[in-house]
């Protein structure tokens, strides 16, 4: 117990030029390279409340492993479908105001030569578990599949064509993201990136 502590403080003794005070008498805020702290005064008394980031514990090193590979594949992924939340709500809006069908097709057809010469190379650099990461957080930012989008956008025979080939190699395009089940890992990665925690 007592190395413990002493390490402990060590850390502690190491990490303290790292914090920075800013505010004022009654509610400081203390950030650390490790962690978010805020200073109360209850009662005369000065308090510190730390938020300290999650820390997840396995007791297999390949559990540990795939929990770190889940972590830079989020990282690299959710950006991407932020991304694409972005731009198919400017298509929608912009398709929305044509007057002709014929308009419409025009500029899908447009817009998609235009994502795919930009979006091509980053999509190959992509590994197999961040392309259905990106499957699942496409809907989740858009409450819509990625069959559903391109079946809107292109018509059901080209996702048909899309999900046919994904299907191949393993991908579903049909796959739904599930917070509270299959995907809370990529949740929980997620509120951490989002309070840059990550």
């Amino acid at each position: 117990m007592r190395a413990s502590l002493t390490t402990i403080g060590l850390c502690l003794m190491l990490l303290t030029p790292a914090i920075t005070v800013r505010g004022e008498d009654n509610a400081s805020e203390i950030s650390m390279a490790f962690a978010k702290a805020r200073k109360e005064v209850v009662n005369g008394e000065e308090i510190y409340c730390f938020q300290l980031p999650v820390v997840k514990c396995y007791s297999r090193p390949r559990d540990m492993s795939r929990y770190y590979r889940t972590i830079i594949n989020v990282k690299k992924v959710y950006p991407l479908a932020k991304e694409a939340e972005r731009l198919l709500a400017e298509i929608e809006s912009r398709v929305d105001t044509m007057a002709t069908n014929r308009e419409q097709r025009a500029f899908i057809k447009r817009m998609e030569k235009e994502l795919l010469a930009e979006y091509t190379p980053v999509l190959k650099e992509m590994t197999f578990s961040q392309g259905k990461i990106l499957i699942k957080l496409l809907d989740r930012q858009t409450e819509r599949t990625g069959f559903s989008i391109v079946k809107e956008l292109r018509g059901g025979f080209r996702a048909g064509i899309y999900q046919g080939i994904g299907r191949i190699f393993g991908m579903n395009l049909k796959d739904t993201y599930d917070k509270d089940g299959e995907d809370r890992l990529i949740e929980e990665i997620i509120e951490m990136y989002e309070q840059g925690l990550l």
